[in-house]
């Protein structure tokens, strides 16, 4: 037997053919959620059988994609392995925490050592956005959507922890911080306002501008 047809060089290069298909597989479904992300469309389909004729945006432009290449063609959806199609919700989900996670490490290093203002809004009666307000290194004064946060409850406490994980999370330190605004529920206020002035306190400035907004409708 030649060197070239042992079992072990055999295992060997199926493996490495498997990894290339497994990652062109997985390469095209990023591109594709990366793409829809940036136009801000949609994703899921109310009906994603193979046999659907509108399986929701992920799986018809993985299916365009794989129309134009045969190589893409041949690795994913009905040519991919049952378990490992790289489709499912919860892998677009990922891709989508992991494009998130870079774009805050961009906007983070935007803000650099630069002062820095927090803009709180109810995003319903358990969930807030979070925007950051900075100038930026070209002197323009800038506003970015940063995170949306999940909150069990809205105590004072509750709140100010879920501010301060995302601050923390991406070394924004408090002492930076140089104003906040908040435009929320009713519900929301008494409890906005005591964490408002923990941020106060520990912002270490004599001139912390703070605004809130009420929203009675």
């Amino acid at each position: 037997m030649k060197p070239s047809g042992h079992i072990d060089k055999v295992i060997q290069r199926i493996g490495g053919e498997e990894v290339l298909k497994h990652r062109l597989r997985l390469k095209t479904t990023i591109m594709v959620v990366k793409q829809l992300a940036l136009q801000g469309s949609s994703f899921r389909g109310h009906d994603e059988s193979d046999d659907s004729l509108n399986p929701g945006n992920v799986l018809a432009w993985i299916g365009f994609a794989s129309k134009l290449n045969d190589q893409i063609n041949s690795v994913v959806l009905r040519n991919a392995l049952g378990n490992a199609k790289y489709t499912s919700p919860s892998i677009q989900k990922e891709i989508l925490g992991i494009i998130a996670n870079r774009v805050r490490c961009k906007i983070r290093e935007e803000i650099g050592d630069s002062c820095f203002s927090i803009l709180v809004d109810e995003a319903g009666r358990e969930q807030m956005s979070i925007i950051l307000r900075y100038v930026s290194s070209c002197g323009i004064v800038t506003e970015r959507f940063f995170a949306l946060k999940s909150v069990a409850e809205t105590s004072a406490e509750t709140l100010k922890q879920a501010i301060c994980d995302v601050l923390y999370q991406y070394d924004l330190q408090i002492e930076k911080l140089r104003g906040q605004g908040y435009d929320v529920l009713v519900i929301w206020q008494d409890s906005l306002m005591e964490s408002r002035h923990y941020f106060l306190e520990n912002a270490h400035m004599p001139t912390l501008f703070t605004v809130l907004l009420t929203d009675y409708s």
